[in-house]
């Protein structure tokens, strides 16, 4: 029974480690509790491919990547290790997302990408970018957080008021 347990682990385990690679890239197995590493290095990417959760080592460089979509790089809690120079970086508003993820994953992988794009910012470090530099950006909130902002902003309004209007009545007392 044991040997039929092993033997089961031993063939699904290349298939979980396949499965979660993205076929443009290569991954190893960087033993159980420690997680994948996924080289996806010099393959010509234009898009941040679905990446295994466990993923602790990442190589991204020397791609065509010109941003990472927002919230991309959230579910890689184990991640460790990151390249991602040698790509057309365009800075605008997209890459805002990227900048600031960068700041708290870290900085000398920040300090090392540079924009190729727009002309004006071309090779300016990423992590140097300011608000001036990126122009108006009209849309970093998801208009559903925007909605919920008025929402909050009326109902603290509301309850202000509501506070204020039961200190007056405390303090006068009750109607005769």
């Amino acid at each position: 029974m044991e040997l039929l347990a092993v033997l089961g682990c031993a063939l699904l385990l290349p298939t979980v480690l396949g499965e979660d690679c993205p076929s443009q890239c290569s991954c190893w197995s960087l033993g159980e509790p420690w997680g994948t590493g996924v080289d996806c290095s010099s393959r010509g990417l234009r898009a941040l491919p679905a990446l295994p959760r466990l993923t602790r080592i990442l190589h991204l460089h020397n791609n065509s990547l010109a941003s990472i979509p927002a919230g991309a790089l959230d579910s890689l809690g184990h991640l460790q290790e990151l390249r991602l120079w040698d790509n057309p970086w365009h800075c605008d508003c997209h890459i805002l997302y990227l900048k600031l993820w960068l700041q708290d994953f870290s900085a000398p992988a920040l300090a090392r990408l540079r924009c190729a794009s727009p002309a004006p910012l071309r090779m300016k470090p990423l992590g140097q970018l300011t608000g001036n530099d990126l122009g108006v950006c009209t849309r970093l909130l998801p208009t559903k957080c925007l909605q919920f902002f008025w929402r909050d902003l009326i109902l603290i309004a509301g309850a202000a008021l509501s506070s204020q209007n039961t200190a007056l009545l405390c303090a006068t007392g009750p109607p005769s």
